[in-house]
């Protein structure tokens, strides 16, 4: 589908209204009789009006459709349970059981090799090309085998800054979302070696052009809702390719989700939602505030609900710790047989740094104001405060003592008006440039 409906808010959000006309233009029902549909969209934690869309696409062609099945596109977090699937897609008990019954939950596993299936490989000299000499080896593709027994894929999700890949949405729903392992290490470490700084909130980045490679691999129909929300509201909606839907919201990303600041901040506190439950995703609280912290300076996640480091990748963290890129890279046959995505989380918690002769040392400071305890903060190289010594309003209405308080940390980008050279001009790979 290359044709694209859209539609934006100049002011306030979009009505429901709004939204029916999108989802009929790009799905007018006559297409659907008899079609098996797999809708994929984001766990919960991605602020988005998910449950619109999903009724909304329900009440437009699910009568006429052998099949409307929902995946949930985990990447590697958690499983989630029949309840929080429909608090995600905003419906009561009752409306599952009645109005959606026939629709069938699912979530990706990502680590069940049964779940998988290959479907090519991007090949040396195309990772060569699309990570600008960076890397030059072939990284196999698998994705969940649950797609090709559908007609066609529907993936809905919003768009979002994103420390990996530059902004959310698009292929990424795919690509981690409900893909292998090994893609998925491979370009997570791609943009860790590229370094947040440098990546987010840029377009066209390595790791955007690997993971739209790996999206033309997968050979099913797919139409793309992309969501830009702003607040509480849906701000944007656009359909059509999963390639050109995200084009558009990401331009609109930009606008929306991006404050910009005239000078840093030596002290930072960057306050987790309670959608992140572990420092796994929870780390969104540094990735997007790295631009605006000081050298020298404290960034602290607050976050008392957040005990876990990581219920999947755990056990790997608190054996490597979080360090900076060259941490890894100068030591790299100590590292190398890690998962790459974990060594990549690693990095970007961390934030940027130097190794040399042994000695670490961080351009600033992340610590943990949680519920994980002081002896595994320091095991794992981060800082700790108690969370009950946190007053907010210690840190609120200071930025002219260079103290910024941010009360819903995560998606929101900052970024300085005039980039430090630490951050090399920002620009990876052209900001508004197709590759």
């Amino acid at each position: 589908m290359n044709a694209i409906s859209k539609i934006a808010a100049k002011g306030g959000g979009l009505s429901g209204s709004q939204v029916a006309e999108v989802v009929a233009q790009a799905c007018p029902a006559k297409d659907y009789h008899g079609q098996r549909i797999l809708l994929i969209v984001p766990d919960g934690t991605r602020t988005a009006p998910v449950g619109l869309l999903f009724k909304t696409l329900h009440q437009q062609i699910a009568a006429v459709t052998r099949d409307f099945d929902v995946l949930i596109a985990l990447g590697t977090h958690q499983p989630m349970s029949e309840t929080a699937i429909c608090e995600r897609l905003e419906i009561s008990n009752t409306e599952r059981r009645e109005k959606f019954g026939r629709v069938r939950f699912f979530n990706h596993a990502w680590n069940d090799p049964a779940a998988l299936k290959k479907i090519g490989a991007i090949s040396a000299a195309e990772i060569h090309s699309l990570s600008g000499g960076l890397f030059s080896m072939e990284v196999p593709v698998e994705v969940n085998r649950m797609l090709f027994d559908y007609d066609q894929i529907i993936i809905v999700g919003p768009v979002f800054p994103h420390e990996v890949i530059g902004f959310s949405g698009g292929n990424k729903y795919l690509f981690p979302g409900v893909a292998g392992p090994e893609v998925l290490n491979f370009f997570h470490w791609l943009g860790a070696v590229v370094t947040n700084p440098m990546i987010i909130g840029n377009k066209w980045t390595p790791v955007r052009r690997v993971v739209d490679r790996a999206g033309a691999m997968v050979s099913v129909p797919k139409l793309c809702f992309c969501m830009v929300v702003e607040g509480a509201q849906l701000a944007g909606l656009f359909a059509g390719s999963p390639e050109a839907a995200w084009d558009h919201a990401s331009d609109l990303s930009r606008e929306r989700h991006i404050t910009y600041k005239e000078r840093a901040f030596h002290t930072i506190l960057s306050c987790a939602p309670k959608m992140y439950d572990e420092l796994w995703t929870g780390g969104k609280c540094m990735y997007k505030l790295e631009p605006v912290l000081a050298d020298g300076g404290e960034l602290i996640i607050y976050a008392p609900h957040i005990s876990e480091v990581c219920v999947a990748h755990g056990q790997v963290l608190h054996e490597i710790g979080y360090h900076c890129r060259d941490y890894f890279l100068k030591q790299w046959e100590r590292f190398r047989h890690y998962p790459w995505g974990v060594l990549a989380h690693s990095t970007h918690v961390y934030g940027l740094g130097t190794y040399e002769n042994g000695v670490e040392t961080p351009r600033a400071r992340v610590t943990l104001a949680t519920a994980i305890p002081p002896d595994v903060c320091r095991q794992i190289n981060l800082g700790y405060r108690d969370p009950k010594t946190i007053r907010m309003d210690d840190y609120a209405n200071r930025e002219h003592d260079d103290v910024l308080l941010v009360p819903k940390a995560g998606e929101m980008l900052f970024q300085l008006r005039k980039p430090p050279k630490w951050a090399g001009g920002r620009d990876c790979s052209g900001r508004s440039e197709r590759p």
